[in-house]
């Protein structure tokens, strides 16, 4: 059985062709262009697969199905992206409707991106064989999918899961949602920019400083391996936040597994056994049976995952 996924970025459209395996067959992508009206990137995702298919030698017929991961608010139920910040014209969108205009009569399913990278990870990932998984991942903001019984959970009305908007710190810094105190304002990647360049003002001599204005995730990690107080006490600060974030997460889903995706997620251990160590300290009655891992599908699990929609 082959299936299309699509995973709609803000810079990209990533398209892949896919077997009940989560083996990727054929791949291809295009600039998103996110200024344009809607319309015109959501045929332009149709014509993916419809080029996909073709460069395969199929005939839309052999495609069992085509999923959609998208950022925003979805309708998974109506085929439609309610809303998506990162696009000029994406508010009510008929997305299934427009697609099946150049795929008429396939079968074509949409979901929130980061339920079908945390799909994608539990079925061919780091949470292979489990039925409850949560995935959270770290980029400009931090996001969360969740998977009951094998299931993708997003809530009675499709919008839950945004691990990213408890808060941690009442009145705390200011989060793009509108309140205060976010996970996501503390547990970002791009809270850990802020966080170290705050360090780096209170110390002009130390190797973070020196980074400048290009400074970037990786350079934290490695001024830190490299012995700078500045990078030390950034990571600190960051590291003890994203690990009350698990803690609460584990606290109330208690998954078999809880896999951390996104740019930071790439320092492997480097993230991980700082956050394992307050992790351990605070999650409930101290008996840490959830198994907290770093995902493993990377940019591949978002379109991975999307086409399983249909699976």
């Amino acid at each position: 059985m082959i299936y299309a996924g699509i995973d709609l970025g803000g810079t990209t459209i990533k398209g892949a062709l896919v077997n009940e395996d989560g083996k990727i067959l054929r791949a291809k992508s295009v600039p998103t262009r996110g200024e344009r009206p809607h319309r015109e990137i959501v045929l332009d995702m149709a014509r993916l697969v419809a080029d996909l298919a073709q460069e395969a030698g199929l005939a839309p017929e052999e495609i069992h199905s085509v999923g959609v991961g998208s950022p925003g608010a979805i309708d998974p139920v109506g085929g439609r992206i309610l809303f998506a910040g990162n696009f000029a014209d994406f508010r009510n969108v008929p997305m299934v409707a427009i697609m099946q205009e150049v795929l008429p009569g396939m079968k074509i399913y949409l979901e929130n991106d980061a339920n079908v990278a945390a799909l994608g990870e539990s079925l061919f990932g780091a949470g292979r064989g489990s039925q409850n998984v949560v995935m959270i991942t770290i980029g400009t903001g931090l996001g969360g999918g969740i998977i009951i019984d094998g299931k993708i959970y997003s809530g009675a009305f499709f919008g839950g899961a945004e691990m990213g908007h408890q808060v941690l710190v009442v009145d705390g810094e200011p989060c793009t949602c509108g309140r205060k105190g976010c996970w996501e304002a503390y547990s970002s990647a791009t809270a850990l920019i802020r966080m170290a360049r705050e360090e780096a003002a209170k110390r002009p001599e130390s190797l973070l400083a020196q980074k400048g204005e290009g400074l970037n995730g990786k350079d934290i990690f490695d001024c830190n391996e490299a012995g700078d107080e500045a990078a030390k006490l950034a990571l600190g600060r960051y590291c003890k936040y994203l690990a009350i974030g698990l803690v609460n997460t584990i606290n109330v889903f208690q998954p078999e597994y809880l896999i951390i995706g996104g740019g930071p997620s790439a320092q492997g251990d480097k993230l991980l056994d700082p956050v394992m160590a307050e992790v351990r300290k605070e999650v409930f009655g101290g008996n840490l049976v959830t198994k907290v891992v770093i995902a493993e599908l990377g940019n591949d699990a978002g379109v991975i995952g999307a086409a399983m929609l249909g699976r």
